[in-house]
This record gives structure tokens, C-alpha cells and sequence, in this order.
């Protein structure tokens, strides 16, 4: 069984390739054969069913084979562990920021209130 780290890992290094991120972008139209995924790319059909296996293996897409036809969708949940993973660090991050905010704030009113002199600039 694939842990929740390993899952993760697969579906970012599957998304780090350009070419991947394509595939995905034409499979979010709809439905499509490997010879049509292929078409748009300067490779073989076999380099382009790598990129498939690896997009497959992060469970980000599925294939569907009917004889010698093999077609590829994408996978609806096969994002939801890295956006489960991104939506934790937004969370913080959302924290950090809104905390920075509050804090030059209160520098800027302060600054305000006292004309924009510092102690340093009084000596």
C-alpha cells in the first residue's frame, strides 16, 4: 500500500515535468486516445506512454483499454493528497501574513503619531 508521503511524492514529481502538465491539460478537456495525447509532441508514441505511466502511477490519471485502443481520462481524486498538503501550508502561511500585516500597522500608526521620527533619526 502507498502511504500518504509517498502518494505526494509521486504526484509532484509527476506534475515537475512540463510535458506531463500538458497531457493533463488536454485531459481536462475531456477524454483522449495515447495517439491523440501524442500528436501535439515532437516524440515517440513510447516516450509519450512513459509520461502516461508516470501520470497513471500518481493516480492522476486512468486508463480505460478496449482492445488495442487505449484511452485516458483524468482521475478525479488524483490531486486531492498534494491540495490537501498545499491547503495546510496556505493555512499557515495565510497566518503569517495576516500576522505580519497587523504588526506594520501598529509600526505604521505609531510612525504616524510621532511625525515619522525615530530614535535614530533624533541624534
Amino acid at each position: 500500500m502507498v502511504n500518504h508521503n509517498d502518494q505526494l511524492d509521486e504526484v509532484f514529481y509527476a506534475l515537475s515535468d512540463p510535458t506531463r502538465r500538458m497531457i493533463m491539460s488536454r485531459l481536462a478537456e475531456g477524454e483522449s486516445t495515447v495517439k491523440e495525447l501524442a500528436s501535439p509532441f515532437d516524440m515517440s508514441l513510447p516516450a509519450v506512454s512513459k509520461h502516461l505511466k508516470v501520470l497513471e502511477k500518481a493516480g492522476l490519471l486512468v486508463r480505460q483499454v478496449d482492445g488495442r485502443m487505449h484511452r485516458m481520462r483524468l482521475q478525479p481524486d488524483g490531486l486531492k493528497t498534494a491540495s490537501e498538503w498545499v491547503d495546510h501550508y496556505r493555512h499557515f502561511w495565510d497566518s503569517q501574513l495576516d500576522r505580519l500585516s497587523a504588526f506594520l500597522q501598529v509600526a505604521t500608526d505609531r510612525s504616524e503619531k510621532t511625525g515619522g521620527s525615530t530614535e535614530e533619526n533624533d541624534e
